[in-house]
């Protein structure tokens, strides 16, 4: 009896995944992290208010989500001072991204990205069989440059950009971003990913201008909200490439819970602004321990910091098995010369005192 017939195009590609989760190295090491470092998660924890509107909707978690998630999408419209028909909600912004993958790219389709920048955009961009063109970072940042020249080169269906930047925490101003989207090609879509825009009190964005055809502007529920685990994540866009998502998504993607917990954390600004103030002493502590170990921090707007280890990708990843060896969990960037560097997610007291307690164990460990 024959097996399940995968599509030729799913025959090609290795199974891969993004990110090896931590849940997977702590069953492969038979031990717990003492400290989570590693996946730019809000350590801190959503608003209590998103918390007790989760627990209060698991009692109708008997019932299908609202399908159209209406009450969410016009408070994102409130928010946002725009109108609902401008947003689709999705699971996360990689719910997103594939989706919108999905809806533009076929196979042999061109489409531009960083080489090191977020690896999900490129699976789900590999998954349906367009071609990546990828252009370095410059000074540890996206060279928007190099991103508008390969798009007119290629003739891309996608660009890629986020802003702030995992993996180097870098961004650009709302006048550069503006600058950068007058310059995108006809028929160009640019995905503007903006998934740390609320991290920190520095301009990132600028204005919304949501019937912009050529612009796609996605946010999480992820980061600054304290919601990973919960996959709330929202794109603002124009009327017609919005109503598109219809034909593709999954209607039923977002929990009644999640949706619940999302439209109370959007609520909750004044837990914003202590998540935003904890994510500042938490960049000042990581900051200060990396320089006391000889580590250079890198300028962020993020709620992670990424430290220059000062030599190459393999010193940079001894290290980080070493702190895996002695219970921190933390990432790098994957492609050179980013990969000098570790990339460390803020966090409370306790979790930067056992970071700073096992940095310099580490070090000595790989001289």
């Amino acid at each position: 009896m024959s097996g399940p017939r995968l599509t030729p195009l799913a025959e090609s590609l290795p199974a891969t995944v993004p990110f090896v989760g931590p849940e997977t190295q702590e069953r492969a090491a038979g031990r717990a992290f003492r400290a989570r470092l590693g996946a730019n998660e809000l350590t801190f924890g959503p608003s209590p208010r998103a918390i007790a509107a989760m627990a209060d909707a698991a009692r109708d978690a008997w019932m299908y989500p609202d399908p159209e998630c209406h009450d969410l999408k016009h408070a994102l419209a409130a928010h946002h001072g725009i109108d609902p028909h401008h947003i689709v909600i999705g699971s996360g912004i990689d719910g997103l991204l594939g989706s919108t993958v999905r809806l533009t790219v076929g196979p042999g389709d061109a489409v531009v990205t960083s080489d090191g920048a977020y690896p999900t955009f490129n699976y789900h961009v590999t998954g349906f069989g367009g071609r990546l063109h990828k252009v370095p970072y410059r000074e540890d940042r996206e060279d928007l440059d190099a991103l508008i020249e390969t798009a007119y080169a290629v003739d891309a269906k996608l660009i890629y950009l986020s802003n702030p930047d995992n993996p180097m925490g870098s961004w650009f101003s709302p006048e550069e971003i503006e600058h950068f989207i007058g310059r995108i090609p006809d028929g160009t879509l640019l995905l503007l990913d903006e998934a740390y825009a609320e991290c920190a009190d520095i301009a990132t964005a600028p204005p919304l201008v949501p019937d912009h055809p050529n612009v796609l502007r996605l946010r999480t529920f992820s980061k600054a909200y304290g919601m990973a685990g919960a996959r709330v994540g929202y794109a603002i866009g124009a009327g017609p490439l919005i109503a598109a998502y219809d034909k593709v998504r999954d209607h039923f993607g977002v929990s009644r819970i999640s949706q619940a917990g999302a439209i109370a954390a959007l609520a909750d600004t004044e837990h914003l602004k202590l998540t935003v103030n904890n994510i500042a002493q938490s960049v000042e502590a990581i900051s200060e321990i990396g320089h006391r170990n000889g580590l250079i921090p890198l300028r962020t707007a993020t709620n992670f910091v990424t430290l220059d280890c000062g030599r190459d990708g393999d010193h940079a990843r001894a290290l980080l098995v070493e702190l895996g060896r002695r219970g921190i969990f933390v990432r790098m960037p994957g492609v050179a010369p980013l990969d000098r560097c570790i990339r460390v997610t803020c966090g409370p007291a306790p979790a930067m005192e056992i970071l700073a307690e096992a940095l310099p164990d580490a070090l000595r460990a790989i001289l």
